[in-house]
């Protein structure tokens, strides 16, 4: 039986995010903020949960934010350790920078996606005890165009993942992998058999693990995820923050030091520490970043205000009451 405590983590936190301007000139996506944390906590908390205790992190584009956000991983009892990518080629590319690095069966997350899971352990308990090799975390998914933008995982009569069909035309079922996995150390052997693709010239981790399958080690698909929000547009930011304060039941999320003009109402919105509202206004549906001040005499709606920026969501988010 595998101890957790000799499981490790991996997560990928190198890419460059250019779809994410202009918050990509300044933060690597895993490092914005989540209802007042950096995703990559969210991501670290989880993996010391499930019983993890060191994690490797692989960095890249402005590498030395990750590095200043999460240090060495003691105040949340881990240790966290870096590694480079240098040429972001693709998730198997990153992850075939690791293999002197990781010495144990490990999780392996996506940086850039808020995971909301349920009995994520159920992964670690099928590993240890089905003799499998790896462990999909999938989803039931009803929108077909969320599957096309990802993978679909088709399950043989065995019970085992058969085929991962990278972002397909014509998903064959609404089985959804969702960027979190569980492999041993055999994966390392079909990813550096991967070839580079021809279509995105990357390393696609599904062929990795189709790969892997087709060498015949068991890959099992374990249905432990709720939500898999990704960060690849700056609403999504906002987005995910407005799903976390619904999800937690809070009507906002005020950081500390935040000064609110009398008369101001703030509704459902993130306004971080620091910020000041001069103005009897009202902020709704929004996310205000550390230290601004609101000056502005109108009100804020499905906004995002960071430093030098204000990014207008109401074409991409919908009013909560359809007003």
């Amino acid at each position: 039986m595998i101890d957790p405590r000799d499981l490790m983590g991996v997560i990928l936190a190198a890419g460059r995010g250019t779809r994410m301007l202009p918050f990509s000139e300044r933060w690597p996506k895993p490092c914005l903020p989540i209802a007042g944390k950096p995703l990559l906590r969210y991501q670290l908390e989880a993996l010391r949960d499930l019983g993890v205790r060191e994690v490797v992190v692989v960095i890249g584009h402005l590498g030395y934010e990750v590095v200043r956000s999460l240090g060495e991983g003691a105040d949340l009892g881990l240790r966290i350790r870096y590694v480079e990518q240098g040429d972001a080629l693709g998730i198997a590319h990153a992850v075939s920078k690791l293999e002197s690095r990781v010495s144990r069966p490990f999780f392996l997350f996506l940086g850039d996606i808020f995971f909301e899971t349920e009995n994520l352990g159920r992964m670690r308990e099928v590993f240890d005890g089905s003799r499998v090799s790896g462990v999909l975390a999938v989803k039931r998914e009803p929108d077909l165009e969320k599957i096309k933008r990802n993978f679909v995982v088709v399950v043989g009569k065995d019970g085992l993942v058969a085929r991962v069909i990278e972002k397909p035309r014509h998903p064959r079922t609404d089985v959804k992998g969702c960027g979190l996995y569980l492999f041993d150390l055999s994966f390392f052997d079909a990813i550096r058999r991967t070839p580079r693709t021809a279509m995105r010239d990357e390393y696609e981790i599904t062929d990795s693990i189709q790969i892997f399958i087709d060498d015949g080690y068991g890959v099992a698909a374990e249905e432990v995820v709720k939500e898999d929000l990704n960060l690849s547009y700056p609403h999504d930011l906002l987005a995910i923050n407005l799903h976390v304060l619904d999800r937690l039941g809070l009507p906002s999320l005020l950081g500390k030091g935040v000064r609110v003009a009398e008369g101001a109402r703030v509704e459902r919105s993130v306004l971080m520490d620091g910020v000041v509202v001069e103005a009897p206004i009202r902020i709704r549906d929004s996310l205000v970043f550390p230290d601004q001040v609101v000056a502005r005499a109108a009100d804020l709606e499905r906004t995002i205000l960071l430093p030098g920026h204000e990014i207008d969501c109401r074409g991409s988010i919908p009013p909560r009451d359809g007003k």
